[in-house]
Protein backbone atom coordinates (compact mmCIF):
# COMPACT_ATOMS: atom_id res chain seq x y z
CA UNK A 1 0.00 0.00 0.00
CA UNK A 2 1.29 3.23 -0.99
CA UNK A 3 -1.65 5.75 0.58
CA UNK A 4 -3.88 5.48 3.59
CA UNK A 5 -6.87 5.02 0.92
CA UNK A 6 -5.23 1.88 0.04
CA UNK A 7 -4.86 0.69 3.01
CA UNK A 8 -8.38 1.53 4.36
CA UNK A 9 -9.71 -0.66 0.99
CA UNK A 10 -6.75 -4.00 2.52
CA UNK A 11 -8.51 -3.38 5.80
CA UNK A 12 -12.13 -3.42 4.64
CA UNK A 13 -11.16 -6.52 2.99
CA UNK A 14 -9.82 -8.30 6.07
CA UNK A 15 -6.33 -8.24 5.79
CA UNK A 16 -4.27 -9.18 8.23
CA UNK A 17 -1.25 -7.89 7.42
CA UNK A 18 0.30 -4.64 5.21
CA UNK A 19 3.02 -3.66 3.51
CA UNK A 20 3.18 0.11 3.88
CA UNK A 21 5.23 0.99 1.18
CA UNK A 22 7.23 3.94 0.47
CA UNK A 23 4.86 5.92 3.12
CA UNK A 24 6.18 9.20 5.15
CA UNK A 25 6.72 9.38 8.79
CA UNK A 26 3.19 11.27 9.13
CA UNK A 27 1.61 8.86 7.06
CA UNK A 28 3.19 5.69 8.66
CA UNK A 29 1.55 7.21 12.42
CA UNK A 30 -2.02 7.93 10.45
CA UNK A 31 -1.81 3.98 9.56
CA UNK A 32 -1.23 2.61 12.91
CA UNK A 33 -4.06 4.76 14.55
CA UNK A 34 -6.39 3.86 11.48
CA UNK A 35 -5.33 0.36 11.73
CA UNK A 36 -5.97 0.20 15.89
CA UNK A 37 -4.07 -3.50 16.32
CA UNK A 38 -6.16 -4.84 13.64
CA UNK A 39 -3.62 -6.11 11.51
CA UNK A 40 0.47 -6.51 11.30
CA UNK A 41 1.80 -3.64 9.89
CA UNK A 42 5.04 -3.50 7.79
CA UNK A 43 7.31 -0.23 7.24
CA UNK A 44 9.26 -0.78 3.67
CA UNK A 45 10.34 1.13 0.76
CA UNK A 46 12.93 4.02 1.21
CA UNK A 47 13.86 2.87 4.64
CA UNK A 48 17.34 3.59 5.61
CA UNK A 49 19.61 2.49 8.31
CA UNK A 50 19.48 6.26 9.98
CA UNK A 51 15.68 6.38 9.38
CA UNK A 52 14.60 2.88 11.64
CA UNK A 53 14.48 4.27 14.70
CA UNK A 54 12.04 7.11 13.81
CA UNK A 55 9.65 4.48 12.04
CA UNK A 56 10.00 2.16 15.19
CA UNK A 57 8.52 5.33 16.79
CA UNK A 58 5.22 5.41 14.80
CA UNK A 59 4.18 1.64 16.26
CA UNK A 60 4.30 -0.26 13.09
CA UNK A 61 5.17 -3.99 13.44
CA UNK A 62 8.08 -4.66 11.18
CA UNK A 63 10.29 -2.88 9.08
CA UNK A 64 12.35 -3.67 6.03
CA UNK A 65 15.49 -2.50 5.37
CA UNK A 66 16.61 -3.11 1.81
CA UNK A 67 19.84 -1.34 2.21
CA UNK A 68 21.21 -4.32 4.52
CA UNK A 69 21.52 -6.19 1.22
CA UNK A 70 21.57 -3.87 -1.73
CA UNK A 71 23.71 -1.26 0.23
CA UNK A 72 26.04 -3.51 1.90
CA UNK A 73 29.82 -3.55 1.09
CA UNK A 74 31.53 -6.54 -0.44
CA UNK A 75 33.50 -8.66 1.38
CA UNK A 76 35.49 -11.75 -0.70
CA UNK A 77 35.92 -14.61 1.45
CA UNK A 78 36.93 -18.38 0.12
CA UNK A 79 36.98 -21.42 2.02
CA UNK A 80 39.63 -24.35 1.61
CA UNK A 81 39.23 -27.79 2.66
CA UNK A 82 42.02 -30.48 1.74
CA UNK A 83 40.05 -33.96 2.52
CA UNK A 84 43.20 -35.76 1.62
CA UNK A 85 45.14 -34.58 5.03
CA UNK A 86 41.87 -36.71 7.03
CA UNK A 87 42.47 -39.84 5.49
Amino acid sequence: MTTLDELAQALEAGADIVLLDKMEIGDLRKAVAMTDGRALLEASGGVMLESVAAIAATGVHLISVGALTHSASRFDISLDIDFLDTL
